[in-house]
């Protein structure tokens, strides 16, 4: 079973993407924040793809993907940003930073388990 990693301060949108990849047959894990999305990494190197939220308190999206692509192990893991953030200078962060992708909230269900799909083959 593919294993997947959504890191969102906000409950709602995990509980969503959640139960959208589950019916889809994905193993999902949850994190509020980057600090808890790391440690989970941590304990789950065979995660297929990251959900990440841009805007969190304690550590946020940004800081996590950059945090995580220092990390040689997790530099294979796809990560798909899915913010309300829409502005282009974020996005060119994020992609430099190492992002695989860009969804601003809100998201169509199909077009998320698509995507995810389409990254983790």
């Amino acid at each position: 079973m593919k294993k997947v990693l959504i890191v969102d301060d906000s409950a709602t949108i995990r509980q969503q993407a959640s139960f959208i990849l589950n019916k889809e047959g994905y193993e999902v894990l949850e994190a509020q924040n980057g600090e808890e999305g790391l440690k989970t990494i941590e304990g789950n190197t065979d995660l297929s793809f990251i959900i990440l939220d841009i805007n969190m308190p304690i550590m946020n999206g940004l800081e996590m993907l950059g945090k995580m692509r220092e990390v040689e192990a997790f530099n294979d893991i796809p990560v798909f940003v899915l913010t309300t953030e829409g502005d282009p200078k974020k996005i060119a962060e994020a992609k430099s930073k190492g992002a695989n992708g860009w969804m601003v909230k809100p998201f169509e269900p199909k077009v998320l388990v698509e995507i995810i799909g389409n990254f983790s083959q």
